[in-house]
């Protein structure tokens, strides 16, 4: 098993591994820099603390996380891991140990966070690098193979290209069912084997996914499932491209989605407990960015109201929990008739954004208004994002199970503002879709916190803003 699933959602173990290994190097880290001080100065009384040693790990390994350093590793190179590693722990990490420090009554002395920043930013880029140049990462990867090599298996493998080496998944081939036709490219085809034991076994398969375009077959021959079972039963598993897709790429093809599946599937449920949990969380947070940003509100809606005449703040109609209505508001970021000829979906580089607004939305300082709709209830902090009443009726008509993003409170930030680029068009609703209905059905209090801690990449370096 590759992946192990945490309050519903599922974490890739060469992640979680990855992650556990570091933070133990960035308490060694913290350990000797310890050291370090106690040498260069024998006679400064300086005290080692644990707890000061676990919130120097947990903090960094938040702001690697929150930067997305491992992905990058994978996606981009070493260098843009390098860069996002700099600026992950000598930013965000500094910043973060100076102001808890300060906090808990300076738990952490200053000297301790300088040298254990730059003991551990040395130290993980090295054990990366070794890691790079050592370990053959194609020998890691799990060998899988399909069963079906139509149109389900061609989508599948459409869906899996652009992230197939952040996933650590080799498709070894696809296998077709009787009477199907072949749509996947020519190389990846392979005969069915007579034994799917004696195959799966020669070949180190890891997982067999189930995507024909029809199970029934004519002419005397049966969905082989004896000889899956025989597979299951050996330690290879089978699994349909749907709860494949969810596991591997955190989403849910609507193109594969059935109502009794939603029904009967182990997600979309709620509890009471949770909701109050997370009313109480969002109340606390809301309260505390409201007290700590509000410097900022203030300058946002002087510099908005100096460059151009107009309300500081401009609201709409999005829809929310269950498809009530409610007002979103923002900052102002557009001209004042910016919407004479009705509702539009913004544009990239578009001509009604104003300077001002330019920077508030890459910073997005435009949002820190919707911390009003978050106090009031209308929102949550994570959650999908609410649409407007125009779209959402054009295109509840076009998208399949669009309405269902509806069952969960709409948020400041979510799932799919994390995994698609911004969206503009019915087909990037679609697909954005797919996103939000995996956190419909998922979503927990440890979601929620990863979702937070992995979005401050997205205002940081300004992804998906139009």
């Amino acid at each position: 098993m590759s992946y192990i699933r945490l309050n519903k959602h599922y974490i890739h173990l060469p992640y979680l591994f990855l992650g556990i290994a570091e933070a133990i190097l960035l308490g060694l880290s913290f350990w000797a820099a310890n050291q370090l001080i106690a040498a260069a100065d024998p006679t400064r009384e300086l005290e080692f603390s644990a707890l000061g040693l676990v919130v120097f790990a947990v903090l960094l390994s938040c702001c690697t996380l929150s930067m997305g350093v491992y992905t990058a590793l994978v996606r981009e190179g070493f260098s843009s891991m390098v860069l996002r590693t700099l600026v992950s722990f000598f930013l965000l990490g500094s910043l973060g140990l100076y102001i808890l420090s300060a906090l808990l009554g300076g738990l952490i002395p200053q000297a301790q966070i300088f040298w254990g920043v730059l003991i551990s930013t040395a130290t993980l880029i090295v054990i990366r690098l070794i890691f790079v140049k050592v370990v053959d990462a194609d020998q890691l990867k799990r060998r899988v193979i399909i069963y079906g090599a139509g149109a389900r298996a061609q989508k599948l493998l459409e869906d899996l290209e652009p992230e197939m080496n952040a996933l650590g998944v080799k498709i070894i081939g696809c296998v077709p069912s009787a009477n199907e036709e072949v749509c996947v490219a020519p190389g990846l085809v392979v005969a069915e084997p007579a034994d799917w034991l004696a195959y799966v076994n020669s070949t180190q398969i890891s997982e067999i996914v189930i995507a024909p375009d029809e199970r029934r077959r004519s002419g005397g021959n049966t969905f082989p499932l004896s000889q899956f079972l025989d597979c299951k039963l050996a330690g290879v598993p089978s699994s349909d491209a749907l709860s494949f897709c969810e596991r591997e790429l955190g989403k849910i093809d609507i193109t594969l989605l059935q109502p009794s599946w939603m029904l009967f599937s182990d997600g979309f449920k709620y509890s009471k407990r949770r909701s109050i949990a997370k009313r109480i969380f969002d109340l606390t947070l809301a309260s505390l960015f409201v007290l700590v940003l509000w410097p900022f509100m203030l300058l946002t809606a002087i510099a908005v109201r100096l460059e151009s005449p107009g309300p500081v703040l401009y609201y709409q109609t999005r829809v929310g929990l269950n498809g009530k209505p409610f007002r979103i508001y923002k900052f102002r970021s557009m001209r004042q008739d910016a919407e004479k000829n009705g509702a539009v979906w913004a544009k990239k580089n578009d001509a009604r954004v104003t300077r001002v607004g330019a920077f508030i939305r890459n910073t997005r300082l435009d949002e820190l208004p919707q911390l009003y709709n978050v106090l009031v209830g209308e929102m949550s902090f994570v959650g999908p994002r609410p649409e407007r009443p125009e779209f959402v009726v054009d295109l509840a008509k076009q998208i399949p199970f669009y309405e269902t993003r509806h069952k969960v409170k709409p948020g400041l930030m979510g799932w799919a503002q994390l995994k698609y680029p911004y969206g503009a068009s019915v087909e990037d609703a679609k697909n954005k879709l797919q996103y939000d209905l995996y956190y419909t059905k998922n979503h927990s209090f440890l979601m929620d916190m990863l979702i937070m801690i992995q979005t401050v990449e997205i205002v940081l370096l300004g992804k998906g803003v139009h």
